[in-house]
């Protein structure tokens, strides 16, 4: 697992020890096991989605390693996301995460 995904998941479990549903979201080009090539999500769409159980509120996080920011379609999304209402942001750590969400 390379740096990045770890800390995905480390916010994701923080995240839903603090009253959140939370998953990750993967977007890219694979190949199955059988040899299809498959395109999942939209280029630009967010790491982790989820919501907090206290409202319902939705939430989008984009999630880099420090001294990184996400790219111009990345800044796209979670600005579309903030227009329709959502919580969306980027974060480098799982305190910069929750803080986005709002659970600390």
């Amino acid at each position: 697992m390379n740096a990045e995904t770890i800390l995905q998941n480390k916010i994701i479990v923080a995240l839903c020890a603090h009253g959140c549903v939370a998953r990750n979201h993967t977007v890219g080009d694979f190949i199955t096991k059988y040899g299809a090539e498959i395109s999942i999500g939209h280029p630009g769409e967010s790491d982790i989605m989820g919501h907090r159980c206290s409202d319902g509120k939705a939430f989008y996080i984009e999630v880099k390693l420090p001294g990184e920011e996400p790219r111009p379609d990345q800044y796209a999304f979670l600005e579309a996301m903030r227009r329709t209402g959502a919580i969306a942001g980027w974060c480098t750590s799982v305190e910069g995460a929750l803080k986005i969400v709002g659970v600390i």
